[in-house]
């Protein structure tokens, strides 16, 4: 159903009200609730964090903004605490970091399947095989600390497989850097896209980054520490995509349509009753919050927000397994490199990139010893595994190399 944020102007600021109680919630079931609500719950997470990081950097730099920011920012901050705190307690640090992934993954592929723009597309899917092989090392991690089954978050929505290895993701600034779209000529989607997967590829740079430290075992902060850099790359690759002549309003106004959209994606998928009830609250309120940046855009640009919003949503984000997508992707694009902006075949990868990774991995790097031998099986802490099963992959190989060996591999 498609969906318009001018049909309705929302909850106003002011009748936007919380109290400690109804901020911390009840949280989710680990194990009972669906790993989707999960997945939702971190991603609109990451939106929040993102609009509150935002605004505070739009504060800085406009004074005549600054009270409709603070106002609306308030109201953001209380959305991002009841949101975030639904996480529950029983997750460790390593459970959260799997889910984070998923999130990546699926959230990831549903948008490089949507997006309009074929070169934002294949910047999508190339960062989507690099999240797609920290699920199945962090995965390798949580066995050997843990002695858990990955499977117990993922729920059987995320294949747990290699991909392009976490080894080679590590390159030269200047090939992580995209071609930004035009603002005067790109759709409408092409810009809430890039925002939203900014926003979760922040959100998961900042936990890594965190989190990191907590762990004892020296194997599990090193990697920690090397995907921590990939994302910090994800976070550079994606923003580079938005136009940096948008204005300051303009990006406000941005901002806002995003949330919307985001939140009009969870209402229509969210299966879990009590959540679903959150996210339309929270949609209304950000159409109020739309409306006032629209508001502030129309008052000191003297432009009409229609120029930026210019249509409907005409379907929500598909929050769901992306997993027959994402393995066409792994066979036909994990041997792709980059060379500047441009995504090139492995043997022209830039040179500064090789000589870039060659500097950091010169006393060895974790993210393929951490692996080494490990492969998910259902059940896997309650099974005998690697070698003295038989279950092992060389080290380096694909899940795109085991599919074009033998399709029927993967697990379904």
């Amino acid at each position: 159903m498609a969906f318009s944020l001018f049909d309705s102007k929302g909850t106003s600021i002011e009748n936007q009200r919380y109290t400690w109680r109804d901020m911390v919630r009840k949280p989710l079931s680990k194990l009972d609730d669906d790993a989707f609500t999960r997945v939702r719950v971190i991603m609109m997470n990451g939106i929040e964090i993102e609009a509150l990081r935002f605004s505070h950097m739009a504060a800085r730099f406009n004074k005549e903004l600054r009270l409709p920011l603070a106002l609306v920012r308030r109201s953001e901050q209380h959305q991002a605490t009841m949101i975030n705190w639904l996480l529950s307690p029983d997750h460790s640090p390593l459970e959260i970091t799997i889910a984070y992934e998923q999130v990546a993954i699926e959230l990831t592929a549903a948008v490089a399947q949507r997006e309009p723009d074929p070169y934002l597309a294949q910047t999508y899917r190339y960062g989507l095989l690099e999240d797609f092989d920290h699920i199945y090392r962090y995965s390798a991690l949580l066995d050997r600390l843990e002695g858990k089954d990955p499977n117990n978050i993922t729920q059987s929505y995320t294949d747990i497989i290699p991909a392009r290895p976490t080894w080679e993701h590590h390159r030269h600034p200047s090939d992580d850097l995209v071609d930004h779209y035009d603002r005067t000529q790109a759709h409408m989607l092409s810009k809430l896209h890039a925002l939203t997967i900014t926003s979760t590829e922040a959100q998961t740079h900042n936990y890594y980054m965190n989190v990191g430290p907590v762990f004892a075992d020296p194997i599990a902060r090193q990697l920690y520490a090397e995907i921590a850099s990939v994302e910090e790359q994800h976070v550079t690759q994606y923003e580079s995509m938005l136009d940096p002549s948008e204005t300051w309003l303009e990006q406000w106004v941005l901002h806002e349509a995003n949330e919307c959209y985001n939140y009009y994606s969870c209402v229509e998928s969210e299966t879990n009753p009590r959540i679903k009830a959150i996210w339309e609250r929270f949609l209304d309120y950000e159409l109020g919050h739309f409306h006032v940046a629209a508001e502030a855009f129309q008052k000191y640009e003297g432009r009409d927000v229609a120029e930026i919003v210019t249509g409907p949503f005409e379907r929500p984000i598909e929050l769901k397994s992306q997993r027959d997508f994402y393995r066409a992707v792994l066979v036909n694009e994990v041997d792709l490199r980059r060379n500047g902006t441009q995504f090139v075949p492995k043997e022209q990868e830039s040179q500064d990139s090789r000589d870039y990774r060659a500097m950091l991995h010169a006393e060895g790097e974790a993210s393929q010893p951490i692996s080494a031998g490990y492969i998910w099986v259902p059940g896997t802490e309650l099974m005998t595994r690697g070698p003295a099963s038989g279950a092992t992959i060389p080290t380096g190989t694909t899940a795109a190399a085991m599919m074009r060996a033998n399709p029927g591999a993967l697990p379904h």
